[in-house]
């Protein structure tokens, strides 16, 4: 056999068998026209050698992981904007992986783990997006003029050992995924009452598009889960960190700190859906329950009530009347715009600035096809919200539509705990201070599982100056989710601060900066710790640091985005930042 090392680029497109469904004509003369005006030319312009063609897929070979890399980020780039003005569900978008690795040549073809290694992260990758391997990331930094989010290490399938992959951050956007778990993480104690994490549901339909059953479906089982107060359930953006892996449930249960794992798998054909599901003890290995059903895709939303009563039944959990009540509470019966909510949910989980567009077109189209479907209202609310929160739009016009819809949400369902939270976040940045504690602590009455809950009060509770509240808020929120996203750490960093617990607070920002080298309002909040703890040259250091990424940034700017309710707090910490070097 002929071995070499070289880089191996995969790509496909998102959702190719639905488009040529809807438009075989438009999409295939589409199609053609990328692949002959972009996509082979710049493959070409950096000396790749296309390998072969897979109907909707491509798999090349460069001599430099470089080019790899500029080639992927080129492609990327030319067919999202070329698709720009196209309706977002008739847009051709690729998934792309990358990898640098060892080659078996077999005539024109190629073979091996690196091959396989790239074809898996490309199925890693979002759509428009770009996953790389740790060795094409050892080769780039610095050379290729873009950044990356450091996913962890992954488990991918028929792949021996796992292998660390990062996310190409195409917008240079803020990285918002969760963190992945290392063997230096310290595993979480299982708690004393019933445990549970909800993996997500494999999708065997052999159709990415058809993933957003399987999401959605584990998602709404966490959702109904997390309202029980008597149960302990891991949040969504960490059990969903297993997402296209095949991992070993006790170690599963280990890094999230449960006792119980539910896996399971949908298939659909046709108008039919076969749903498997087990739920497992993890320690022993044994089931608890396990069933699987055949049934119309228009029954999805009775499955769902009645394995959520099965989990719950195997688990030995008491309701309350009430809670009986909330566990069955259907938000919609409208299969179109259940699809829109569970697709427009899994972008809004990736805290980029495009991904939330594109989440906040589902959704409307969602509430455009079901007006009373609550829980979407409240998820369109938090699109706005976000924009607000990193900076992507003008603040004023996003907040109100923000706190609209999310209000809106509340006058069909009170109980959301979801809609509850950013109406109070948002009074907190109107600084409507009695508003925001009121709707932060119905949040997390209403939702006694729901991380992003827990976390928004803990930042209400900051900035009320309350932060030994605040600590077991936080504290909460980062237990529910272990791989909690990098914005809690900045709560965290903000509530050990207040106590006078510097050293934890240095540890919390400095590792958020690690992992979200473009936030500024870490190197803000250290050099107030510095400052404040008499170490002025490094206070100096990050106010020079968060400077450089935000040039024209003052003070004057910062008072009007801090709220802290005591205006001595407020002035006492722009103070600190003018003596590090902070201009008015």
């Amino acid at each position: 056999m002929i071995r070499r090392l070289a880089a191996i680029l995969a790509a496909d497109v998102v959702g190719y068998s639905r488009l040529v469904g809807d438009d075989e004509e438009g999409t295939l003369t589409r199609f053609k026209a990328l692949r002959e005006e972009l996509i082979d030319p710049a493959i070409a312009r950096h000396d790749g050698r296309i390998v072969k063609t897979m109907g909707d897929g491509v798999l090349v070979e460069f001599p430099s992981v470089v080019d790899a890399m500029r080639n992927a980020v080129e492609i990327q780039r030319a067919v999202t904007e070329r698709e720009a003005g196209l309706p977002e569900e008739r847009r051709i978008a690729f998934r792309v992986g990358v990898n640098l690795g060892d080659i078996v040549i077999d005539g024109d073809d190629i073979l091996g783990d690196g091959v396989n290694v790239a074809a898996r992260l490309e199925g890693l990758a979002e759509s428009g997006g770009i996953c790389i391997s740790a060795a094409v990331f050892e080769q780039v930094k610095g050379k290729a003029e873009i950044e990356f989010e450091d996913l962890g290490e992954q488990r991918l399938k028929n792949i021996a050992d796992p292998i660390r992959a990062y996310r190409v951050l195409l917008d240079g956007g803020q990285s918002k995924t969760p963190r992945a778990k290392t063997e230096k993480s310290p595993s979480p104690a299982v708690p004393g009452k019933p445990s549970i994490a909800v993996l997500p549901f494999d999708n065997m339909s052999g159709d990415p598009e058809q993933d957003f059953l399987a999401d959605g479906l584990a998602e709404d089982i966490i959702t109904a889960l997390s309202k029980l107060s008597e149960l302990f359930v891991i949040a969504r953006n960490s059990s969903f960190a297993y997402k296209g892996q095949s991992p070993d449930i006790r170690q599963v249960a280990e890094e999230l700190g449960v006792r119980n794992v539910l896996e399971g798998s949908v298939r659909k054909a046709g108008n039919r859906v076969r749903i498997t599901a087990q739920l497992i003890e993890a320690v022993t290995g044994h089931h608890l329950w396990a069933e699987r059903y055949d049934r119309d895709l228009a029954d999805i939303f009775e499955l769902q009530d009645e394995i959520t009563g099965e989990v719950v039944t195997a688990l030995q959990v008491q309701l309350t009347e009430g809670e009986q009540v909330a566990i069955r509470r259907r938000q919609t019966k409208n299969m179109a715009a259940w699809e829109s909510y569970s697709r427009g949910l899994t972008l809004l989980r990736r805290f980029n600035r495009q991904a939330n567009a594109q989440a906040r077109e589902l959704l409307e189209r969602a509430v455009d096809l079901d007006p009373d479907f609550a829980v979407a209202w409240s998820l369109l609310g938090w699109t706005h919200y976000n924009d607000v929160r990193f900076g992507w739009t003008e603040s004023a016009a996003a907040l109100e539509k923000a706190d609209e819809f999310a209000k809106r949400s509340l006058s069909l369902d009170d109980k959301l705990p979801d809609a509850n939270a950013v109406v109070g976040i948002v009074a907190l940045i109107k600084r409507q201070y009695e508003d925001a504690l009121l709707y932060g602590e119905r949040a997390v009455e209403l939702g006694p599982n729901i991380a992003d809950c827990f976390a928004m009060l803990a930042m209400t509770l900051v900035y009320c100056n309350r932060p030994e509240e605040a600590l077991g808020r936080i504290e909460r929120a980062m237990r529910l989710s272990p791989f909690y996203p990098d914005w809690c750490l900045g709560i965290a960093g903000m509530t050990y601060r207040l106590l006078g617990r510097f050293d934890e607070a240095i540890a919390a920002d400095k590792e958020r900066l690690v992992r979200n080298p473009d936030n500024i309002f870490s190197d803000f909040r250290l050099a107030a710790i510095y400052g404040q703890t008499g170490r002025h040259d490094e206070a100096c250091t990050h106010v020079a640091q968060a400077l450089r990424k935000h040039p024209h940034l003052t003070l004057r700017q910062i008072r009007i985005s801090e709220v802290y309710r005591d205006e001595a707090q407020l002035e006492a910490y722009l103070d600190l930042l003018r003596k590090a070097g902070m201009p008015e």
